[in-house]
């Protein structure tokens, strides 16, 4: 043993030595929330129930991680998402440690039937990972990655954000798909699809799950992969959250380079119909270690203008003849060519994320971007300088393309990009105008979509919901009727058992 290691491990051994037990001892142990009087809440259906002290106080005792009621630290942060919109107050919220944490919570709401929201990075566009009345599952305390750089291979729990993937993988100069975002839930962002800047190259971070281990319903954890649960395996793979609370993935990690091409191009709003055809043009030629998103908009107070934005991870060499067409589709006003580090380009939208203000917005899958779309798209357009506004177009295709329909729960795999219409506005004021233009405007756009991406759900029917599952939608509810008929997990794109 080296001189200063057993320096450090005397200075500890002494330190713990003249610590008094009692103290140290009470520094570990968890201390149950103290339970002082009846609960009222609700159930999925709506019901009123009363929640009696002394079963929620056992609840408590069970959890090694914390329970929090109205009143308590930390209730507020828990509930609240990060549209701060969704003001909504649960009954009881649970903060789970590890997988029977969450057993025991899924085990208590299924034994009362109560309404259950389950939060991750909180970034529902509906707002439905938290929930008023029922109870919330916040996985903020339940958060690792551990990466097998051999293997290439990352282990990651169930509440762990984005950030955490990207940090731990690209360290030993792996990755995989994960979005766009860091503050974004790996849950969410994974049940439902997984677009990003490298899905092109490396397929949906859906297609590179090897392995779940998820509490079902019936608070049982259970494994689903392709040896083990298969179908359960296939259907979390594009069926959101109906089936359980994952606890933990297995994702599949590919070798890259640390440093990418980021570059953006802003065109003046006068141009954009002839930028944005030829935006379409190039998204379609592009290979699969480019990613091009483009739209037009701008921010409150702010022109709007066109722009187009390219993310190159293939050879720095080629960057250049790659981007050269870009400069000649208008008039450019502003250019960023740049090579950054991947992980902090990941981390570069967390400021501007639009689920983080008030806001509406609306989305859905579109092949080629037509003469037609962009006509209609431009001529009904209509920026504010008290609204930020913008129509984007995030790219999909290549690799997520050479996936079969059927292979995955997630069946929109002939989609060139997902077009998104979105507003937003100050906090507090009133957003109903805003929100009728985005339903006009989207009125034009809309026949030019097939099917949404369900991350994106704001408010759908189940017919509607249904239909987006397309073929895959019966063995969907064949899984749900199995692993959840009661529908406790029903705030998501929800497959409804009785259906």
């Amino acid at each position: 043993m080296d001189r200063r290691r057993f320096l450090r491990n005397s200075l500890s051994a002494a330190v713990a030595v003249s610590m008094p037990l009692q103290p140290l001892l009470a520094s570990l142990r968890h201390t149950p929330t103290a339970v002082t009087s009846d609960i009222n809440a609700l159930t999925g259906d709506g019901a009123q129930l009363t929640l009696q002290k002394s079963e929620v106080q056992e609840l408590s005792d069970e959890l090694k991680g914390k329970l929090l009621l109205p009143g308590s630290e930390g209730y507020d942060e828990a509930r609240l998402l990060l549209n701060p919109d969704f003001d909504k107050y649960p009954a009881l919220v649970v903060q789970p440690t590890g997988a029977a944490d969450v057993s025991a919570a899924v085990k208590f709401a299924q034994d009362y039937g109560l309404l259950l929201a389950v939060k991750c990075g909180g970034h529902s566009a509906a707002g439905i990972s938290s929930c008023d009345g029922g109870m919330q599952v916040d996985l903020s305390n339940y958060r690792s990655v551990r990466v097998n750089p051999r293997a290439r291979t990352a282990r990651v729990a169930g509440g762990s954000l984005l950030g955490e993937l990207d940090h731990e993988s690209m360290a030993h100069g792996l990755v995989t798909t994960a979005g766009t975002v860091s503050h974004t839930g790996v849950g969410g962002l994974t049940l439902g699809g997984g677009f990003g800047r490298l899905a092109r190259r490396y397929g949906l971070t859906l297609d590179n799950v090897l392995e779940f281990d998820i509490v079902t319903a019936d608070g049982q954890l259970r494994r689903a992969a392709p040896d083990e649960n298969a179908d359960l395996f296939w259907g979390l793979r594009g069926g959101g959250g109906n089936f359980g609370i994952v606890t933990s993935f297995l994702f599949r990690l590919h070798p890259m380079q640390r440093e990418v091409v980021n570059a953006g191009f802003t065109f003046p709003l006068s141009e954009a119909k002839q930028v944005l055809n030829f935006f379409g043009e190039y998204a379609d030629s592009a290979p699969d270690e480019m990613h091009v998103g483009g739209g037009i908009g701008g921010g409150a107070g702010k022109d709007a203008g066109v722009f187009i934005g390219v993310v190159w991870s293939g050879d720095p060499g080629q960057a250049e003849k790659l981007l050269a067409p870009v400069r000649k589709a208008g008039t450019v006003v502003r250019e960023n060519v740049r090579s950054v580090d991947y992980v902090a380009l990941q981390r570069s939208g967390d400021y501007d994320d639009p689920r983080a203000f008030s806001g509406y917005m609306k989305s859905g899958f579109t092949g080629k971007v037509t003469t037609s779309l962009v006509d209609d798209l431009v001529d009904n357009f209509e920026h504010r300088p008290e609204r930020s506004t913008r129509v984007v177009f995030q790219q999909s295709g290549g690799a997520i393309g050479r996936v079969a329909e059927d292979a995955t729960a997630f069946a929109h795999r002939e989609s060139k990009h997902n077009m998104l219409s979105f507003v937003s506005w100050k906090f507090g004021e009133d957003g109903s105008e805003h929100v009728n233009y985005i339903k006009s405007h989207w009125a034009q756009l809309e026949p030019y979509t097939r099917g949404f991406y369900t991350n994106d759900l704001f408010a759908e029917g189940t017919s509607v919901i249904n239909a987006n599952y397309r073929g895959n939608y019966n063995r969907l509810l064949q899984i749900k009727q199995q692993y959840d008929p009661g529908n406790l997990f029903r705030l998501n794109a929800n497959i409804r058992p009785e259906s």
